[in-house]
Formats: structure tokens, sequence, C-alpha cells
């Protein structure tokens, strides 16, 4: 089968033939249809220190998909074959005290699929039975592909209450955007997103951002009172990684306000512990997806009417991948999607 491929340690993917893989006992082969680019995937691609650190060539890398069931292995009985699915990425010990407590978001042997095994760039991929998600419903299958990504937007926007609360989010990448969606769907009073790329702050306001602020223009405490806000953010949801973004975010939250952390910071960050004890401020941080609670609010929601695809702004064919990757970098985008039935797209 086609796979882009991790060859070797270094910058780069190869598109190349790799063996097909066989469903083992309790196992499911999945033929991708479509795959989202993730951040993950471009730090592998270009072979940062976090990658090189982490990952083992040769690897087949991805990680977001949905794809049709083809084949299940022995003792499978939740999963059948034609079953349009998406996989959910960690893969979990399930011996741990974590897992045996049902929490299996927390378990500490958590590896990664497309980062400490083979993943979802290719034509076929083994999951887990435990880890695949049949829709049960209809559904875009390039929404279906992304349930990874909204699946972190949803933990994180529904980690608090947020019904009739003023929502902070500093970062308006992808998932950030689709945090914005879940809040005003939610019953959000007002959602302030913040960012410094045009692009993303317009595509944000179209998936229901009150304000899209640009922070190298204004404040976030300039918009507070347009808002009729007296006394800060009730719920903060921090998805950009950068220091100075979380400690703006701890600076205008209301006393007694929670934080949700999804960003991944480069370096040290460090925070005004003063303004969080006497604010009595909570910080929380979100680390993927509750399985499969998390995977249940997702369907729901969509069922409910909550519309995420205009999140999907390129879609390419699996062999314009080098295309597709430097659209993502680039940051004038929302998610991108690869069509693995189709080489290449118009």
């Amino acid at each position: 089968m086609r796979a882009l491929v991790k060859t070797a340690a270094g910058p780069g993917l190869e598109l190349t033939e790799v063996p097909t893989p066989e469903a083992g006992p309790g196992q499911v082969l999945i033929k991708v249809l479509r795959t989202g680019i993730c951040g993950t995937d471009l730090h592998i691609d270009s072979w940062d220190d976090w990658a090189a650190r982490v990952v083992r060539a040769p690897l087949v890398v991805g990680h977001e998909f949905a794809g049709e069931v083809v084949e299940t292995g022995a003792g499978v009985s939740t999963v059948s074959v034609g079953d349009i699915v998406s996989g959910e990425g960690h893969l979990v010990c399930g011996t741990c005290r974590n897992c045996m407590a049902g929490r299996r978001h927390l378990c500490i042997r958590t590896i990664g699929l497309g980062v400490h095994t083979d993943g979802a760039f290719a034509e076929y991929v083994v999951l887990p039975e435990s880890n695949v998600w049949v829709h049960r419903h209809e559904i875009d299958i390039d929404v279906a592909a992304i349930f990874d990504p909204f699946g972190n937007a949803v933990h994180t926007a529904l980690s608090f209450p947020v019904l009739n609360e003023d929502v902070l989010i500093t970062g308006a990448g992808p998932i950030g955007m689709m945090a914005a969606a879940v809040a005003n769907h939610a019953g959000a009073r007002s959602t302030v997103i913040t960012d410094v790329s045009p692009y993303r702050l317009a595509l944000a306001e179209k998936m229901g951002a009150t304000v899209a602020l640009d922070v190298s223009d204004r404040r976030i405490a300039d918009v507070m009172p347009e808002l009729g806000m007296t006394e800060g953010f009730d719920v903060g949801m921090e998805m950009s990684g950068r220091a100075d973004a979380l400690q703006d975010m701890i600076a205008t939250m209301s006393p007694g306000g929670r934080i949700a952390a999804l960003g991944l910071p480069t370096g040290d960050v460090s925070i005004d512990m003063a303004t969080v004890v006497t604010r009595m401020l909570t910080l929380r941080g979100i680390y993927g997806r509750e399985m499969f609670e998390t995977w249940y609010a997702m369907s729901v929601l969509l069922r409910s009417g909550l519309d995420i695809s205009p999140v999907i702004t390129h879609r390419f064919g699996f062999e314009q991948y080098a295309e597709a990757f430097a659209t993502a970098r680039s940051g004038q985008c929302g998610k991108i999607v690869l069509d693995w039935t189709r080489p290449v797209l118009p």
C-alpha cells in the first residue's frame, strides 16, 4: 500500500510503498478515506528537537483520519465490515491504575498513533477495536476525519460549564476556532478569541466567536467594557502555548475563574501565582480526549446542529502532500484534509 513515511531521521516525508497491515485478534483493518494534518505531523516532518527525541524511523505518520472497516480480527464484536469510523489515536495499556478506574485518558503508558506506532497517512491502518469510533449516524467524511482535534476542542471547551459565562480563548488555530464554536453552541454569554492572524481571526468569527481580537493591535482588557464585563472572564481556554497568552489570560480572569490549558509551550512559563491564589483561580491541563465520553459529546453536538465544517479550508489528494504541508505551515488556513481515494484534487 502507499503511505507517507518518515523513512529516516531528518527532515522530510516520503510517499512510498509499505506492506499492508493485517487485523490481528481484537483488531480492525480500516481503509483510510481522509486524513487531517495536525501540528504534530508538521513537527515530525520538520524533524525538530521534539521529533528527534520521540520518533523512531521508519514510521508511517498521521493520526487524524476517517475510513471504512474492511476486516475484523478474531474476537471483534462491536465493529463490522462496512462501518464508517474514526479512530482514537491514544493507545492505552488497559492495566494501569487509571485505565482500570475508567480514566483511560490518564493512562501513564499511552502511546500515540503515527508518533510511536505506524499511523493513518496510508491506504490502510490497523487499530484495536477499543480505539475505533463507529459513526452510527450520517456524517460528512471530511468532518469525521478531524474528530481527533475536534475532540481536543470539545474536551477543553466543556471542562467547565460555559452556559451564560464570558469565555476567553487564546489562540485561533483550528482547535481554538472549534472551541469557540462549541462554547457558543453550549450557551456562552460571550466568546472572545485572540490571535495575530487576520485570516484565522476572520475564520473564528465565522465559527461563532463574539469577538475575534488581534492582540497586536488591541488589549484583551479593551474589549471587556464593550461586552458589559466588569469583573473579568469566567472561563479561559489557552490554546496557543504562548507564555504571554497565559499571562494575559490570568490577568483578565474574574475571581473564581477557571482556565483549561491545551496549548503546549516550547519553554518554561512563569505565571503570576499571587493572582492565581488571591483570585482563587483554577488551572486545569487538557491532553487529548476523555475516552469515550468526549466522543459521545462530539456526536451529540453535531446531531444537535453544531457545524464545524467551515474550519476545513483546504483539501488535497494524497500525492499533493507537500503542498498540503506547506499550506498548513503558512497559517493561511484552517484544517487541511488529505483525500486518500484520489491522488490529486483540482
